[in-house]
This record gives C-alpha cells, sequence and structure tokens, in this order.
C-alpha cells in the first residue's frame, strides 16, 4: 500500500480520525495545563577518612588526600540506609515529603555522593534538599556510634557541592503530553485502517470483485505519495538510519530507545498493519514460528513490567521499564517487517545485499578511526538529538585506539561486525554474482572482516573464530584450504602493517586463561553480585529495562541482565530466540535444493550461533545498532526458511545436491544482483 492510498483511507474515514485526533490534542492540553512543573535540587557530599588515619604518610593530616580506598563500602552502607523506610520514616518527620535519591555521583570513582530532591514547590525543594543533606551527615554519625568506633576514627562527611537551586524538569510532563497525543492519533489511525478493511470484506462477500478489481490496476499516479512501498523499501531506510546515525543519538524525551532508526521502524510496523488490516496483503507463508517466539519473549517482558510496578519501584525504574516496552516494540517491527512482509525471494536477497554494503561502509569508518586515533562520529550533530550515553569518548587498549565508527561502543561494533561477517561471505561466494568484480564481492569480507581485529577486544576475535569453525568445515577441500591459506597470510599482513596488534590480541586471551586481567575479574565478581536480584525476583526479574549501570552496575553478559530483569522466563526467552535462529540456519541448509541456499543457510547458522556465544562477553541486546540488526537477521532467516519450504514443496521432494559446474549453467536471478 502507497502512502498515497494510505492518505486516501483516512480522508474517507475522517469521522474516526477527527474525533480521536482532537480528543488527543484536547488531553495532551489538559495534562500540560493541570500537571505542575517538577522542580530538582542537587548536592554532593564527599567522605573524608577519620583524623587519625590522615596523620599518617603521606597524607600528613589531610582527610581529603586519603579518600579512597575503604570509604567506596562505607559510601554504599550510607546509600543503602539513606533508601531504607527507616530514614524515609525520619525525613518525613522533618518535611521531606517528596521523593528523594541519594547514590554514587555519577563518573565517580570515589566515594562522592549525589542527593537530590525532586518536587512542585520550588523553594520546599531547596529546604528539603539541605535537610536530606544534614540527614546524610548525621546517619554516617549514628552508623559509626552504633559501632562503637572510637571518635579519632570517625569517617565524617563533607559537603563539596551546597544544594543548588531547584531547576524546572519538564521532560516527565512534556512525555505525558506527547503520550496522550500520540495514543489518540494511533488510535484514530488503527480505526480509519481497521474500519477500511472490515468494508472490504464485506463488499467482496456480498457482491464478489467488482469491475474494478478484475480489469488491469489502473496507473498509480506519479509522485512519492503514490509509489509502491513494500517492507523491503521501509527496512531499508531503516538500515540507513541505523548504519549512519550513530547509535548514541536519541532523542531526549525517549532516552537510549529514541533512535532515529527505532522511531522509523515503529511507523514502519503501523504502515505494514495499515497494509495487512486494508487487505492489500497477507504474512508470508510458513513465517509464523519466528512471531511465536517473539510472543514468548512479549510474555516475558509483560511479567517483568507488571513486577516491577508491583514491587514498588523508583521513578527511574517506571522509566527504564517504559522504555524496554519500546525497545521490545522495535524488535517486534524489525521481525514482522522482514518474516511476514516480505513476499518475494528476490527482494529479501536485495534487502540482505544493502544490509551487507552498509555494514562495509560503517566497517570502512572503523578503519579511519583506528589509524586516524579519533571517532569521526563526535563530530556528527544532528539537530534534535542528543548523545545516551555518559562519556562517549576514544578508547585505547595497549597503545590502539579501538574504533567504535557510528556505534556507541568497540564491543557493540565488533558484535555487529561479527553477525555480519558470515553473510559477506555467502555473497563474495554467490554464483548468481560471479559476473560482478572482484572488489565488489569481497570488499565487503575484507572490511567487515579486517576491522574486527582492529577493535582488540576478546568478542571480536571469539566471533571471527567462530564463523570460520562453522562455515570453513562445509566447504570443499579446495576452497578450505583456500581460505585456510587467506586467513594465515592476513596474521601475519596485520603483524607487518599494524605491529604489536596481534602480540596484544593474544596478552588478551592469555590474561584471560589465567585469570590475571583486571577486565576479566571485575566480570567475575559480577556474577555473584546478580545471585540477590535473582534470589529476590527468580521467575519475572526486576523489570525489563530497568537495571541500568547508573542505579546498580554494568552486567558486560546479557544473560546476567536477562535474569536480573527478567528472571527465568526472560532467560529461557532469549534462548529461544537464539536457538530459532540456530534453526533457522540448519533447516535452511538441510531443505536447500543449490549450493548457494545451502551456503545461506550455514550464514544464518553462524550468525546466530556467534549471537548467542558474544552475548555471554557484553550485554548485546543494550546497544540498539547491534540489537537491530540481529533482530532484522533473525526475522530475515524466518523467512528465508519460509520460500526454501515452499520451494521444496513445490518441487515434491527435495532434489539431488547440485554441483558447481551445474549451477554454473543455471540462469541468474536478476533481482538477486542488484
Amino acid at each position: 500500500m502507497s502512502l498515497g492510498e494510505i492518505w486516501a483511507v483516512l480522508r474517507r474515514r475522517w469521522y474516526f480520525m477527527v474525533p480521536f485526533t482532537v480528543l488527543g490534542l484536547l488531553g495532551g492540553t489538559y495534562l500540560y495545563v493541570t500537571v505542575p512543573v517538577s522542580y530538582q535540587s542537587q548536592s554532593s557530599v564527599a567522605l573524608l577518612d577519620s583524623s587519625a588515619v590522615a596523620r599518617l604518610a603521606p597524607t600528613f593530616g589531610n582527610p581529603i588526600s586519603n579518600a579512597g580506598g575503604s570509604l567506596i563500602v562505607t559510601a554504599d552502607v550510607l546509600i543503602r540506609t539513606l533508601e531504607s523506610s527507616d530514614a524515609a520514616k525520619e525525613l518525613r518527620s522533618r518535611g521531606v515529603t517528596d521523593p528523594y535519591t541519594a547514590g554514587f555521583a555519577p563518573g565517580s570513582e570515589s566515594p562522592l555522593l549525589l542527593l537530590s530532591v525532586t518536587g512542585t514547590d520550588r523553594e520546599k525543594v531547596l529546604e528539603e534538599t539541605d535537610t536530606l543533606t544534614t540527614f546524610a551527615g548525621e546517619q554516617l554519625t549514628v552508623l559509626q556510634e552504633a559501632a562503637e568506633v572510637p571518635p579519632a576514627y570517625l569517617v565524617e562527611t563533607a559537603p563539596v557541592v551546597l544544594p543548588q537551586t531547584p531547576v524546572a524538569e519538564s521532560k516527565s510532563r512534556y512525555q505525558g503530553v506527547a503520550a496522550v497525543v500520540i495514543l489518540g492519533v494511533v488510535s484514530a489511525f488503527l480505526l480509519s485502517i481497521l474500519m477500511e478493511g472490515v468494508s472490504v470484506v464485506r463488499r467482496r462477500r456480498r457482491t464478489g470483485p467488482t469491475p474494478q478489481e478484475t480489469r488491469t490496476p489502473k496507473r498509480v499516479r506519479a509522485g512519492p505519495l503514490g509509489r509502491e512501498v513494500d517492507a523491503t523499501a521501509v527496512l531499508t531506510v531503516y538500515l540507513v538510519l541505523a548504519f549512519f546515525i550513530p547509535s548514541n543519538l536519541a532523542l531526549p524525551a525517549l532516552g537510549g530507545v529514541g533512535t532515529p532508526a527505532n522511531v522509523f521502524a515503529l511507523l514502519g510496523l503501523l504502515w505494514y498493519v495499515a497494509t495487512w488490516l486494508g487487505g492489500r496483503v497477507l504474512p508470508a507463508p510458513g513465517t509464523r514460528p519466528v512471531r511465536v517466539v517473539m510472543c514468548l519473549l512479549g510474555v516475558a517482558v509483560l511479567a517483568a513490567y507488571l513486577a516491577d510496578a508491583l514491587r514498588g519501584s523508583s521513578h527511574q525504574e517506571i522509566l527504564g521499564a517504559d522504555r524496554g516496552l519500546i525497545g521490545f516494540l522495535v524488535w517486534v517491527s524489525l521481525v514482522v517487517l522482514v518474516s511476514a512482509g516480505v513476499q518475494e525471494r528476490g527482494r529479501l536477497d536485495v534487502l540482505m545485499r544493502r544490509m551487507v554494503v552498509m555494514g562495509s561502509v560503517v566497517a570502512a569508518i572503523g578503519f579511519y578511526d583506528f589509524f586516524a586515533a579519533t571517532n569521526i562520529a563526535d563530530s556528527l550533530r544532528v539537530p534534535g538529538l542528543r548523545t545516551s550515553v555518559a562519556q562517549v569518548s576514544v578508547m585505547d587498549r595497549g597503545s590502539f585506539t579501538r574504533p567504535r565508527s557510528t556505534t556507541a561502543q568497540p564491543l557493540e561494533f565488533g558484535g555487529m561486525l561479527a553477525i555480519l561477517l558470515p553473510f559477506a561471505i555467502q555473497q563474495a561466494f554467490d554464483p548468481v554474482r560471479r559476473h560482478l568484480h572482484v572488489l565488489r564481492r569481497w570488499g565487503p569480507v575484507l572490511l567487515i572482516g579486517g576491522a574486527l581485529p582492529l577493535t582488540v577486544s576478546r568478542t571480536s576475535i571469539i566471533g571471527l573464530l567462530l564463523v570460520a569453525l562453522v562455515m570453513v568445515p562445509r566447504w570443499k577441500p579446495a576452497r578450505r584450504w583456500a581460505a585456510i591459506g587467506v586467513m594465515t597470510a592476513s596474521v601475519a599482513v596485520f603483524k607487518v602493517i599494524v605491529p604489536g596488534l596481534i602480540g596484544t590480541i593474544t596478552a588478551l586471551f592469555a590474561s584471560f586463561l589465567s585469570n590475571s586481567d583486571s577486565s576479566t575479574q571485575a566480570r567475575t565478581v559480577k556474577y555473584s553480585a546478580i545471585v540477590p536480584y535473582l534470589e529476590e525476583h527468580p521467575l519475572f526479574g526486576r523489570g525489563f529495562g530497568t537495571f541500568t549501570p547508573d542505579l546498580y552496575f554494568f552486567t558486560d553478559n546479557q544473560y546476567m541482565l536477562t535474569v536480573a530483569e527478567m528472571g527465568l522466563l526472560g532467560a529461557a526467552a532469549l534462548l529461544a530466540l537464539f536457538i530459532t535462529g540456530i534453526h533457522h540456519g540448519g533447516a535452511v541448509r538441510r531443505l536447500a535444493r543449490t549450493e548457494a541456499d545451502r551456503e545461506l543457510g550455514q550464514a544464518f547458522f553462524a550468525s546466530s550461533l556467534v549471537a548467542l556465544v558474544i552475548s555471554a562477553t557484553f550485554d548485546s541486546l543494550s546497544f540498539p545498532m547491534f540489537a537491530g540488526i540481529f533482530f532484522l537477521i533473525l526475522g530475515a532467516g524466518g523467512s528465508c526458511l519460509g520460500f526454501v519450504r515452499r520451494e521444496a514443496a513445490t518441487a515434491g521432494a527435495p532434489g539431488p545436491r547440485r554441483t558447481e559446474e551445474t549451477e554454473e549453467t543455471e540462469l541468474p536471478r536478476p533481482a538477486e544482483s542488484r
């Protein structure tokens, strides 16, 4: 369905569009007028070591010079005390009735506490912040006196930033207004399209196809609104936005999930629903299993959302849960658009080719970042977008700059390229594309595969090795030995062009195996730290999207993060996602009637296996670009399996395995060479 046709439907169903849109605007205006503006005041408090400890060299009596070490633990105890119910009761008796928070100051590695109070009365908020600051020092003294700490060894608090003048916090207010307006418009849109689809079905049942429907379709009016749109075109725009707008830039009101690509994916889902309800498209047959798995994930997400609502979570966690729901809808959009919306095999091949080409451009930007020791994405400014990742900067390891290209982090960059590499290799070997120049076929392989070691991370190397272990053994001996030779030569080339890189990567794995690496030790400690959260909410978790680093800590492990946020049900749904992707690849490889399709199935198998393994090395689905590409590939696997099954059913039975010589004589599919 073209945009012009959708516009025509909305005009015909004006009696839905106008009232619901007006109601949404009136509701938003009512909220804007009635909901008061919130104000927030903050103060910072540092913990200073005792005077007895400060007398020792090298502090020489200066407590500020020894504000570290074990005081981190003391600060954590004080924060938990301030957030307890007893402390809340005491503060209410002192007049602190507005919500308050206590935590470590962002980006601080010392016992520096950030205290904040949010309310609607500016003067009262300032007074409450001053009371909270004083109360924090009193509570620290009470804790130490209860432990009978000698006065000379008492840790003290020192206000570093006095209570600041309250600042208006209008973000949540505008979020509520926007939510009401969007709800009204979307409801009007869906009702209009639904009524149009119902009327079309009734008319066909009553009179049968009209003469206009039986004749040759009339020519569509030229112009952007009259041009037919399919799922491949919609997803191509999504890929452009996902790859070439830095993934850390998002709409301020939506946080990290509000990237332009994610917003467009949600609009794409509305387009598909309109086309489906209008009777213009049916879900592609044989592609239901992948959507069933997404329903399982949806059950886990909704159960975690309800668990978060019932446990009395903080305001920040509620916002995180709302963002989690939006992120899940984005994933659903991608899976539905690919698996149900792509109706032709050629259009699926075009989409996969475009994804690899754009991914290779992102890899080329990574090459520039590595050798120029910078990040080109830092210079990109998009009006209306703000970074959703704190302190995004150039990261180093050893003497090398770790590139991140247009992603938010080098791990996301390496993980995204690792799941794209199998498709770049498959397309390079595709017989349909053998007439193209060698650089057009093998350029993406060189760029994507060559950029992986430049990230100087174990995640990238593990992904690269998994791709080789899955794909190379399935090749014929001549190609297999040639690939082994190329990989061996590539290691030598890297040793010559980038001296020290191979040694640094080898040292990373050596320190990992010996457990002498600080990064590995930090992650190992977090394994036990996640257990209390699992024991507290074992089945449904704390809420999808609520376990954020500013409230808790970095997990660096998607499985740990899922267990904390969605419990055991969420972990089972996550494993089902990865296993479904692996099943798609294995089933395509088993049912395929051509060697090209068998290699495509192997690529889906390798990509999903890489995603399953490397998700244990970083919180993969927290990064919008990696998550978007993964779910797009997951949906593409389901779509490809549907096409292969229909081809096998049409043929009656799987045909004999064809040789490369036989395939070279087959006529190429023009759509796949685009």
